[in-house]
């Protein structure tokens, strides 16, 4: 039973008694395991062989930063092993020498830093044009500082038209905030949390994640519009309007450090090379996995690195495709 009562502001408003009876949770959707026969009836698009760099995708990955500047740098690696064809970081500027040492594969930009060694807000007007010429931009590896990470992605989601968005890490610190601030991007966007960053999206505590994750995911997708990977040792993927998928594939050796940042990149990579965002994740999250497989049986299940995850996507992706 319902009531009125008076707000303070002198709205009426219907004000449910204390005793009510909760209503029944709505069933939730049983999750599709990504399978091989799945993906390869959902290919990923392939280049032209006549094709340049630029036809398979330019990247941008922002991120890195005094205490993790290798963030970014396994994220780079990963988006070019995705297939991505030109790859491009920005960072900052005290890191940025060390950054394109490391990837000779990319160009470097050297972004403001703040005190605190974050990205300045005001780096975002220097790239923002590689930005918007980019086909896919990832945030969030090896990022520091959660105000100064506001104030950058506050001024980029302002002005970014175009590229698929992936927000990883300290880049979803935001969102919780401010869950419109994504509107703008139209379905463009995937969001990679796991399961504490859920609970600080949906603000709630990490146990009511883990109680019902596939419930949690579906309502981060209905907040925020966009895609979601909720990580996991049974990672669920989801989009608005779509079914739910589940990747039951890799193993314990996965939970390492780097791990995230590689699965961001190879989301990244999909994206840039021209798979639309629900495809990119569900496949980068498969080969992620796989790779973790594969390194398993070469190294034994702890202890490889998520540097040498990378390495392995190449030939998982022949192989995919031969098959």
């Amino acid at each position: 039973m319902c009531r009125l009562r008076r707000n303070e502001s002198g709205d009426e408003g219907i004000v449910k008694k204390r005793n009510a009876q909760r209503q029944p949770l709505a069933p939730v959707p049983q999750p599709l395991t990504i399978s091989l026969p799945l993906l390869r009836e959902w290919p990923l698009p392939q280049p032209d062989e006549a094709g340049d760099k630029e036809a398979r995708g330019r990247v941008l990955v922002i991120g890195g930063g005094p205490e993790m500047p290798g963030a970014c740098i396994l994220a780079a690696t990963a988006a070019a092993r995705a297939g991505a064809g030109k790859l491009q970081i920005a960072t900052g500027r005290s890191v940025a020498p060390h950054v394109a040492v490391s990837v000779p594969e990319a160009r470097v930009f050297a972004l403001p830093e703040t005190r605190t060694g974050a990205l300045a807000a005001s780096g975002v007007a220097k790239i923002i044009a590689h930005i918007n010429e980019a086909r896919a931009v990832l945030v969030g590896p090896g990022m520091i500082d959660e105000a100064a990470i506001a104030r950058f992605l506050k001024q980029l989601l302002a002005r970014i038209a175009g590229p698929a968005l992936v927000l990883d890490a300290n880049a979803l610190a935001l969102l919780a905030r401010a869950p419109a601030s994504l509107t703008r991007q139209h379905g463009r966007v995937v969001l990679t949390p796991h399961t504490e960053e859920m609970a600080e999206l949906l603000n709630t505590d990490e146990a009511a994640i883990e109680r019902d994750r596939t419930r949690a995911l579906l309502a981060a997708v209905a907040r925020f519009d966009a895609v979601v990977v909720l990580k996991g040792r049974e990672t669920l993927i989801a989009a608005p309007g779509s079914r739910v998928y589940v990747n039951r594939a890799g193993n314990v050796g996965l939970a390492t450090s780097g791990s995230g940042d590689t699965l961001a990149g190879l989301i990244t990579g999909l994206c840039a090379r021209g798979a639309a965002p629900l495809q990119a994740a569900v496949w980068g999250v498969y080969l992620h996995a796989s790779a973790g497989e594969r390194l398993a049986r070469k190294r034994g299940p702890l202890g490889y690195l998520a540097r040498e995850l990378p390495d392995e996507i190449p030939t998982l992706l022949a192989q995919l495709n031969r098959n």
